[in-house]
């Protein structure tokens, strides 16, 4: 027995040394940091190829070297940093795929514009330039390419998937209605090519955001406009016939780079490849030291932090909005993240009774889906409202049920690119009869009700289905433009019913539309709403509700704080035992854009299965013309 005693002891002991002594050496490490010596480094930031808008998601795949993911606020927080470091004397910018989004680009090139004001240059080497790295690197005091690299300026490409003739293949009719002409999300299952007003969405779409590259590549390059869209018309450029037109500054290699760097800093100067970032996470499963390590990390992992300083809260509306939270539902393999509304409620409640959170931020990424869901997000905007200041901060998307959970809040920030709107509602279902007549089954039915079919999925609509479906949908729109009206009131610019039908628009056309309030990022939203607060600068932390969820919970596949956590070895160790997860898979390895593009259609028709009438926006992929 003492000898059993004596070797948990040793175990606590080496855990308190792995989980403590890490700790001290950082706190030390930021006393150094902040003893406000002369600039003497370098900061060299990663914008990685997977970058998302909550928080948490890193934690699993650095444990496990699946490579980089970030989320958004700590990517913008770390260029802050260096902004504001006086320890800082340049910043060094490596963007070799670049998972931003439009929005996440010009909040991104404003913090770039922000560190060169402060007199601190940012320098930039790449292999090779597509239209999304260019839009963001144009920005940098100094760009270079490696010799062998090639350029891809290519301008603007946006794309939806069509479906009609699949389904025709297969079988099976869609059967659906719209409140709005514009509102084209149906468009992909009724249809093969996009409606006149579908057309006509997408090119001022396209006119808004392309504009606002030309423009960011204009100021950044300062070259005339003209000689942009030369650029672009011509698309792909070797990296010497780069530096000849005035799109790259230098061409060299990875070693030349370096060398410019010490040349022009001096020898001395510390290059930080890490600046601003957390140690990785290690685990080596081949030794009981690695073990012990591992069961401390989710142990660690499982406790939340606590902290007596006021803070202005975050809360994220990322992905489609579906009612309950997270679990087995099976459209998450295809959809990968989504916005449930029960967790994102309860944030929002935790929010407007925590004393400590003076203010805060709805953050939406999101095409829409549930109404239900979305009225439940919205009602619980409306209870903080009444407490505290709230704000909303649109991302790439914020259209449809991502704007109907918007618009309670008096004060709207998008970006000029974001997209926004559609403001309408679909509802319907697909008949499949066609679908068993070939594959010779029969289905006979015997029911009581004249309605008693209307969800199922074996007929099309009936007229009297048909008429009771449109007047409920009619309800649910009147009731999405009484909301926006409610709150926006003297500053639309024009009537609602001109305004909503289906359409969307960029954050400038919103903007002057009346729709949102003011341009700007996430940072500028959080600054806003802790200045209504009356926080100081610098006196308050920003804290994301509801906590992120920690290495444990993802592997026990549980929300922070809840018991009777079930165990998903799935999680850990993978799945091999459907030929369609590997299938999916591998099209999200060769087409991520195109795969998310169909995960969200299929999320559409899994929510109008359920609930028939949603609020949602047609997938809309917005991307520079190279893979």
């Amino acid at each position: 027995m003492k000898n059993f005693f004596g070797k948990r002891m040793c175990v606590v002991a080496v855990v308190f040394v792995w989980a403590v002594v890490p700790s001290a050496i950082r706190v030390l490490a930021g006393e150094e940091a902040a003893s406000g010596k002369a600039a003497n480094k370098i900061a060299f930031i990663t914008i990685p190829a997977v970058v998302a808008e909550s928080e948490g998601q890193d934690e699993l795949a650095a444990l496990f070297g699946m490579g980089d993911v970030v989320s958004f606020r700590a990517l913008v927080e770390r260029l802050a940093r260096a902004r504001d470091d006086n320890q800082v004397a340049a910043v060094v910018l490596r963007a070799d795929l670049v998972g931003l989004g439009p929005a996440q680009i010009e909040e991104v090139r404003r913090l770039l514009d922000e560190i060169q004001q402060k007199g601190k240059p940012v320098y930039a080497h790449v292999d090779d330039l597509s239209m999304e790295q260019y839009v963001l690197l144009s920005g940098v005091s100094r760009l270079s390419i490696t010799p062998t690299g090639d350029v891809w300026v290519t301008g603007l490409y946006l794309e939806s998937p069509y479906v009609r003739e699949l389904l025709d293949k297969l079988g099976v009719e869609p059967d659906f209605m719209t409140c709005g002409a514009y509102k084209s999300a149906a468009e992909i299952f009724t249809r093969s090519e996009p409606s006149v007003e579908a057309k006509e969405n997408r090119e001022w779409l396209a006119d808004g955001i392309f504009s606002r590259y030309v423009n960011l590549i204009t100021q950044g390059r300062k070259v005339p406009a003209e000689r942009v869209r030369q650029w672009i018309d011509q698309g792909l450029f070797s990296a010497e016939e780069a530096r000849r037109a005035g799109i790259v500054d230098a061409v060299e290699y990875a070693e030349e780079f370096l060398s410019f760097l010490k040349t022009t800093h001096g020898e001395n100067i510390q290059l930080d490849k890490r600046y601003g970032r957390a140690a990785s996470k290690q685990i080596d499963l081949s030794s009981p030291l690695g073990l012990l390590q591992f069961y401390a990390e989710l142990l660690g992992g499982s406790k939340p932090k606590t902290s007596t300083k006021e803070a202005v809260a975050v809360i994220y509306v990322e992905g489609p909005i579906v009612t309950g939270s997270a679990g087995s539902d099976p459209w998450e393999l295809l959809a990968g993240s989504a916005a449930y509304s029960t967790p994102i409620r309860r944030a929002l409640d935790e929010a407007a009774q925590d004393p400590l959170v003076k203010a805060v931020v709805l953050r939406v990424d999101s095409p829409g889906g549930s109404v239900v869901a979305s009225e439940t997000i919205l009602e619980a905007t409306r209870h903080v409202k009444q407490n505290k200041p709230i704000v909303v901060s649109m991302g790439n998307v914020a259209g449809s049920g991502g704007y109907y959970v918007a618009c309670g809040v008096d004060t709207i920030f998008a970006e000029e690119t974001t997209i926004t709107g559609s403001i309408g509602v679909v509802g319907g279902k697909l008949a499949t009869r066609g679908l068993w007549e070939k594959l010779g089954i029969e289905w006979h039915a015997v029911q009581r009700g004249q309605h008693a079919g209307m969800l199922l999925s074996a007929e099309k609509f009936s007229p009297s289905e048909r008429d009771r479906l449109r007047q409920w949908m009619n309800e649910v729109y009147a009731g999405f433009k009484e909301r926006v009206v409610a709150v926006r009131g003297d500053r639309l610019k024009k009537e609602i019913e001109d305004l909503a039908g289906g359409r969307v628009y960029t954050g400038r056309q919103a903007l002057e539309l009346g729709l949102v309030d003011k341009l700007g990022g996430l940072q500028d939203a959080i600054q806003f709403v802790a200045s209504q607060a009356g926080l100081e600068q610098g006196k308050y932390e920003v804290r994301t509700l509801p906590r992120p969820r920690s290495l444990l919970d993802i592997l026990l596949d549980s929300e922070p704080n809840e018991d009777g956590r079930t165990i998903r070895l799935d999680r850990l160790l993978g799945s091999s035992q459907s030929g369609l997860y590997a299938e999916w898979q591998a099209l999200r390895t060769w087409e991520p854009g195109r795969a998310r593009l169909l995960g969200q259609a299929l999320v559409l028709l899994g929510l109008l299965r359920s609930e028939q009438v949603t609020m949602s926006m047609a997938p809309l992929w917005v991307r520079g013309g190279r893979p």
